[in-house]
């Protein structure tokens, strides 16, 4: 039985852009009691994979966190798999705001000890013992409710660059850390308060709905389906969404627009900006909030440290980051010495600017010339399969939603193997390269 990813990461964005198949981001979630998780964990890759289900899923005994993408075709097959199983059978799926072809590009499926860590050790604690659901209409009707106290249970780099006005948002990187912080700052209102919450899709508020019930809070309501499908209620019903900003996602996206709000800033200029990235320095890749300007000027880092260690030769990167284990030190930019402008702990209730468009004198005029197709990191270089002219000389720009913007000037290439000074339509061009790139990079030629 086949129980692991064949293909590459690479091999599959290439699949997936030769299908022309449209594919659907979603999520859903459920706690359950799950009696062999390793068992169930193999049964759904077995019944998933032929599907092309892809994305990323935790199971344990407590239930399943799940985050995937598939082609729209397969959607019915999809969910009438899901009815087989009891605890999924009629389960809400969280249909993303912004839909991305490429937002997974593989299909794991994990065991944990539990589908959202929450550092408790109580035996006593039911995890099913939920809130009150609301809907996104009865949400905004208790906001407004002076007897509500609402938590964001997200952490500080999610609330940052999103949250619901007048919410409470935790300058925390963990949900565990959330619990006790928010226990200690609520423990006077256990009966006299409505405690109203939510999240991005429902998972963390609902565990921490049971958490509270079972501290002897008496009112405790939280946001059905999280900021995804509250996003979806208030389109189709016509309601004014409370939620400002961008919902933070963790795909490749790093956020889906929810209102034209900009509620945070560039952290290296204080510009308004909300726009997550990672530093391209592979040995720091600190998530921060960077401003296209800054994004020029910086090549994408977060540090002038890191802008220098990305103009090394690419073997030294290499050498120098060998055996370093960032884990989840890349969400701490709060706790980065690197940044100087962050701002954590309260949350912004007003828009500090509202999304604006650039008027074209504002836009960099270029062409697009080629398109990512591999990169060798043994030999430093890039392959892109180009659909106009280049020539050594020009001044090119080499862009895609993970890699970030990187402009060169090309004094080096092969061309279909061979060194050359030009390339055309059809040919096949590398380039060296100090950082990686991806398939779904793009190049451009920009004005010389």
């Amino acid at each position: 039985m086949q129980l692991f990813n064949t293909l590459s990461a690479e091999e599959r964005a290439e699949l997936i852009d030769q299908s022309g198949k449209q594919r659907l981001t979603l999520s859903f979630y459920a706690y359950a009691h799950i009696e062999d998780p390793k068992q169930f964990r193999d049964s759904l890759f077995l019944a998933w994979d032929p599907l092309e289900v892809l994305g990323r899923i935790y199971v344990a005994t407590e239930g399943i966190n799940a985050q995937l993408s598939l082609p729209a075709d397969n959607f019915y097959a999809f969910k009438d798999h899901l009815d087989t199983i009891p605890f999924l059978n009629g389960i809400r799926l969280n249909v993303a705001v912004e839909q991305d072809d490429h937002s997974f590009l593989k299909l794991t499926i994990k065991v944990r000890n539990k589908i959202v860590a929450d550092g408790l050790n109580d035996a006593t604690f039911d995890v099913t013992n939920k809130g009150i659901h609301l809907g996104a209409k009865d949400f905004n009707t208790m906001l407004e409710d002076p007897n509500t106290i609402v938590v964001d249970f997200r952490n500080h780099y999610e609330s940052e660059v999103g949250h619901f006005t007048g919410a409470i948002t935790p300058d925390v990187d963990t949900f565990r850390e959330s619990l006790p912080i928010i226990e200690e700052q609520i423990a006077a209102h256990k009966e006299d308060k409505n405690l109203l919450m939510y999240c991005t899709g429902g998972i963390r508020c609902e565990k921490a709905s049971a958490f509270f019930k079972h501290k002897g809070f008496k009112n405790v309501y939280q946001l059905e389906g999280g900021i995804i499908e509250y996003t979806r209620q208030v389109k189709a019903e016509g309601l004014e969404s409370k939620f400002i900003g961008k919902n933070f996602v963790f795909d490749h996206r790093l956020g889906e627009r929810i209102t034209d709000d900009i509620v945070s800033n560039c952290h290296q200029c204080g510009k308004p900006c909300d726009n997550h990235t990672n530093c391209a320095n592979e040995a720091c890749h600190l998530l921060f909030i960077q401003c296209d300007d800054c994004k020029e000027i910086m090549h994408n880092t977060c540090s002038v440290e890191c802008l220098d260690y990305i103009q090394l030769p690419l073997d030294e990167q290499v050498r120098r980051r060998r055996g370093i284990m960032n884990g989840n030190m890349i969400f701490k930019k709060g706790r980065s010495t690197n940044i100087s402008l962050k701002e954590i702990g309260e949350a912004a209730d007003i828009a500090i600017a509202p999304k604006v468009k650039p008027s074209p004198r504002q836009r960099i005029k270029k062409v697009l010339v080629g398109k990512g197709e591999h990169y060798y990191p043994k030999a430093g270089v890039g392959q892109f399969s180009v659909e106009g002219e280049l020539k050594l000389g020009d001044t090119v720009l080499i862009s895609g939603p993970t890699t970030g913007d990187h402009k060169l000037v090309i004094d080096k290439m092969f061309v279909n193997g061979n060194e050359a000074d030009t390339a055309s339509a059809g040919d096949r061009v590398t380039l060296n390269l100090p950082f990686r790139i991806r398939l779904s990079d793009k190049l451009f030629k920009l004005p010389g």
